[in-house]
């Protein structure tokens, strides 16, 4: 297993090699490639998508799902292609590609000596934000979490922590922050939170994209226990190649909210950017899987925003 692995990370570095041979519009074409594969040829999870898309807009036609699914699988080749892309990537181009358009709102609260914690959806390359260091003099936390297969564990680390991002495991988050709010260091940290929680942790319900939603409440904890200064990362695809990130102060302090409310407000921002471009939202993901089986105290909805 460990031959298998060191091979399987040298594979992959490969690949990065020779895609950094060209430029990364010729990777688009690559990219062209592999939508023909997965989407016509081996159907990956066109089942899940269809069904998602359907549950998630039933006011839109089977025709306007059908156009939203194709453009869904066309950017996730895109992100597949980039962030091979990314392991090669110069510091100008890493500049680049994602633009903050207020890294100011993040950086005055680091300036004070806050700690900041943000969340970040599935939506369009979240890969690429790892570039975020590029915009600030502050520690950059990466919250991830491990893989089985340890070649990809590897090369993601690698792949993400190329522009400065301290990666750390969710496990250990919360002793870092502790750790450096006890010895007064200011500090970012990102949670991807648009993500299904285990069967054991459905605490919490929102009402989102018209579907009852469990949803993970780590970083709200963590947020509140430390008050945190709060933000959300909306993105948007300007192009294929070039995103614009901006930051959405959801609370100066976390700990003065009430229990859900840091939560609700970024699910609803979600769903915001969701409906607003939504062939880049994560479509593949078994986001649903549970289901609400009775009426509980804690139900919260998460209303439209179109």
């Amino acid at each position: 297993m460990l031959v298998m692995g060191k091979t399987g990370y040298y594979l992959l570095k490969a690949t990065t090699w020779i895609i950094h041979l060209f430029p990364l519009r010729v990777s688009y074409l690559v990219s062209d490639l592999f939508y023909i594969f997965v989407y016509y040829i081996f159907r990956y999870r066109r089942v899940v998508v269809a069904e998602n898309l359907a549950n998630s807009f039933p006011e839109k036609t089977q025709n306007e799902r059908a156009r939203i699914e194709k453009k869904y699988y066309k950017n996730i080749c895109d992100i597949f292609v980039e962030t091979l892309y990314l392991d090669r990537m110069t510091l100008s181009e890493g500049k680049t590609c994602a633009k903050y358009v207020n890294p100011e709102l993040l950086n005055q609260y680091l300036d004070q000596g806050r700690q900041v914690v943000t969340y970040v959806g599935h939506c369009n390359n979240w890969e690429w934000y790892c570039n975020l260091p590029l915009f600030t003099h502050e520690k950059c936390y990466g919250v991830y979490k491990i893989l089985t297969n340890k070649a990809f564990e590897r090369f993601f680390l690698n792949l993400r922590s190329r522009f400065g991002l301290i990666l750390v495991e969710r496990a250990a988050i919360f002793r870092q922050l502790v750790s450096d709010h006890q010895k007064g260091i200011p500090s970012f940290s990102s949670f991807i939170f648009d993500q299904t929680p285990r069967a054991t942790e459905l605490h919490h319900w929102v009402r989102f994209l018209n579907q009852d939603t469990p949803v993970v409440l780590g970083a709200e904890k963590i947020a509140q226990k430390l008050d945190t200064v709060v933000l959300f990362l909306h993105s948007r695809k300007v192009k294929r190649g070039s995103y614009e990130v901006k930051f959405i102060l959801v609370t100066e302090h976390a700990g003065a909210c009430p229990k859900f409310e840091v939560t609700d407000k970024c699910m609803m921002l979600l769903e915001q950017q969701i409906r607003a471009q939504p062939e880049y939202w994560l479509w593949s993901h078994r986001r649903w899987k549970h289901k609400r089986a009775i009426e509980g105290e804690n139900n919260t909805s998460v209303h439209s925003l179109e």
